[in-house]
């Protein structure tokens, strides 16, 4: 096999993870917007009930 083939596929697998890791960190900033958007209905919801 080509050298040249090795490297397109470390390039390639490289390319795959950071775009895998990019997704993960997107969906965990999510993740906490959207829990702390339900803490804050919860908490006008307690309010709202006394």
């Amino acid at each position: 096999m080509d050298k040249r083939n090795f490297l397109y596929l470390f390039y390639g697998l490289t390319l795959a993870w950071g775009l895998l890791a990019a997704y993960l960190f997107i969906l965990m900033q999510r993740s906490r917007k959207l829990r702390a958007e339900v803490d804050r209905v919860k908490r006008m919801v307690g309010d709202n009930e006394r």
